[in-house]
């Protein structure tokens, strides 16, 4: 199956088969084509803390990118203007920076040790990092209403809250030869898959908590980005 990559303006739209989602801001919007609809984003049989994981996460990186970099230069009704106060936006351009340093300090092998370009891909990133905080929040919400947690699934170890973070790094599992490494670097708005679990996963309490990463650790470092 063809691993999704989550646009914000697609070249051109996606037919209902498409393992993909995108976020247009001209017509402020997100499409979930059928295509992804199937696991690991999403199937009736899986517990709710892996399609929350997966298919809750895209779902909340896609409204992400209404308020990312490009997004949040569109008003409601899709017009290029600024609906920020210039406090706001100071504001969040010091957040941004946070997540554009983190990310360009990630090197990848299969690029000859090449730094990720943190500029290109901070829509990305921060859709990312705001897509599974969300998506976290509404999945302990369901269980809050519902009252208990899920029940085990037999012959697994790894409890409700670590299956959800499991699944979310599962979608973005991939390999890539070097010339491709190399142009995704280059040309890409997207982090490599290590990086958009890693990165994501490193700003995130939630995940060292549910898994009991020793704070200063490399997963849980003790300065965490978050813009949403």
């Amino acid at each position: 199956m063809r691993k999704k990559s989550t646009n914000s303006t697609p070249m051109s739209k996606p037919g209902p088969a498409t393992v993909n989602a995108y976020y247009s801001p001209v017509s402020n919007r997100i499409v979930f084509p059928a295509g992804i609809l199937q696991k690991p984003f999403y199937g009736k049989s899986q517990p709710k803390s892996m399609n929350y994981g997966g298919i809750g996460m895209i779902i909340g990186h896609e409204i992400t990118h209404g308020f990312d970099d490009i997004g949040r230069q569109y008003d409601k009704d899709g017009n290029l203007e600024q609906w920020w106060s210039d406090d706001a936006i100071t504001r969040f351009k010091a957040k941004a920076q946070c997540i554009i340093n983190q990310y360009g300090n990630f090197s990848l092998p299969e690029a000859d040790g090449m730094n990720l370009n943190g500029i290109n891909t901070q829509g990305e990133n921060i859709a990312d990092n705001g897509g599974l905080k969300q998506s976290y929040r509404a999945y302990r919400d369901w269980i809050k209403q519902r009252g208990r947690e899920e029940s085990q699934l037999p012959g697994v170890s790894y409890n409700d809250n670590q299956l959800f973070f499991i699944n979310f790094a599962q979608i973005w599992c991939a390999s890539m030869r070097r010339e491709n490494a190399i142009n995704r670097i280059l040309t890409g708005v997207h982090s490599p898959g290590r990086f958009r679990v890693i990165g994501t996963l490193q700003n995130s309490p939630e995940f060292a908590e549910a898994f009991s990463c020793p704070k200063g650790s490399y997963m849980n470092p003790n300065k965490k980005c978050g813009v949403w």
